[in-house]
């Protein structure tokens, strides 16, 4: 029975995976490829955005529906402007007004809002009286709205803020760290960076920890280090605030297959976790490594190496940082899932690990492959004031330009 289980499981991953799909333009059409670099939608639309949660919001005749992975419209064109689904909702305009929709296509009823908000991580935020709390995608009121912001959902975790300190609470509304810091970071492993005062220091347990002379901490991603500033050098602290690296470089990144990059002069090079160096700096700039064992490097343009330093992929293409929120900033550019959207004589295209360009083809624009609920930025639409029209030839998401929505607080 239980390899029955697991091979059906198996079986269902490995159809998911085979369902994402990359918005791209030709011809100045849009239409969708899959990883194997076939068209599995011709271009053939004027407007369209990335698929989310298996559907895709396309404009027909100036309305905007949805579509499958096929191609078919599973909700009809009939609104005039339509946002990604997420947590099984989307924020669709229909009659002048926002509302949110279900993948029925059926309206949903939400709790008072002076706003709507985009549903990230099973929750979005809902505003009144100029506070802010949470819903969950079955339109019940998971929080009362008490904070002055509430910051974008990450891991399951988000930043709030109230009387100008800030703390941290999970998709539950449950306050995991008490506002009462100045700053505060992202939350991993229990733990925290935050700033009292003028004291940097990290939160675990609910106890503050001072980092001996740090000026500014950023926030850990997939690894017990994470880089911080003192006397405006660069080094690394654990988890326990400890300084596992003396900070001696100019710049650094984040920490990933063990491996981080930093600045030396003009040069940028990987250091391991005991700070030594496994790849010299011989670069004008570096990204740290995706999960793959790959890490872009620039000379005039960008290339990729190894994990041995060695460049496997020639320093010709341009690469871009995704403007959604990404569930690792180390993920923001080079190699997500497989694959690398870059740049090249002004066309885009996706380079697999080898170096070859799927399906040898470069398109006028090509956004990333499917983007999961967890990596959508969560958008904010005022209903007395609707957000124009999206045309697909530009970032499909929509910025948010309202508190709760807004950048991350360093």
């Amino acid at each position: 029975m239980k390899k029955t289980l697991i091979f059906l499981l198996l079986v269902s991953i490995q159809f998911v995976n085979s369902q994402e799909l990359a918005l791209v333009k030709k011809n100045s059409k849009i239409g969708y490829i899959s990883k194997d670099g076939s068209f599995k939608i011709e271009p053939q639309y004027k407007s369209a955005k990335s698929f989310s949660e298996g559907l895709a919001a396309v404009e027909n005749g100036g309305k905007w529906g949805f579509i499958d992975t096929k191609g078919n419209w599973t909700i009809q064109a009939s609104f005039d402007d339509a946002k990604d689904f997420n947590s099984g909702i989307a924020i669709v305009k229909k009659d002048k007004e926002w509302v949110y929709i279900d993948k029925k296509g059926e309206i949903q009823k939400a709790p008072t809002t002076e706003k709507l908000f985009d549903f990230n991580n099973g929750v979005a935020f809902i505003r009144q009286n100029n506070k802010v709390g949470l819903i969950n995608n079955k339109m019940a009121v998971v929080l009362e709205p008490k904070y002055d912001q509430i910051k974008p959902f990450e891991n399951g975790y988000a930043r709030v803020e109230l009387n100008k300190n800030w703390g941290i609470i999970n998709t539950d509304g449950k306050e995991l760290v008490e506002p009462a810091y100045a700053e505060i970071g992202n939350y991993f492993k229990n733990t925290t960076w935050a700033r009292k005062d003028k004291t940097f220091g990290l939160v675990s347990g609910g106890k503050f920890i001072p980092v001996d002379g740090a000026e500014k901490i950023w926030d850990f991603e997939t690894q017990d280090l994470t880089f911080a500033k003192k006397n405006g050098k660069i080094g690394y602290i654990d988890l326990k605030g400890n300084w596992a690296i003396l900070p001696i470089y100019d710049k650094g990144k984040a920490f990933s297959k063990n491996l981080a990059p930093v600045l030396v002069g003009k040069k940028w090079g990987f250091i391991n976790p005991k700070g030594e160096f496994a790849i010299e700096p011989t670069y004008s700039d570096a990204e740290v490594f995706s999960s793959n064992g790959l890490a872009p490097v620039k000379e005039s343009n960008w290339g990729f190496i190894n994990e041995s330093g060695k460049l496997v992929i020639p320093t010709q293409y341009g690469i871009t940082t995704n403007a959604i929120i990404a569930m690792f900033t180390q993920q923001d550019k080079g190699f997500i899932d497989g694959v690398a959207r870059v740049k090249n004589e002004g066309k885009w295209g996706f380079l697999k690990p080898d170096g070859t360009v799927l399906s040898n083809q470069w398109f006028e624009n090509a956004e990333l492959f499917s983007k999961s609920a967890e990596k959508n930025q969560p958008v904010e639409i005022a209903a007395e004031k609707p957000k124009q029209e999206v045309k697909a030839t530009a970032k499909p998401a929509a910025k948010s330009t309202a508190k709760p929505a807004a950048k991350k607080k360093k």
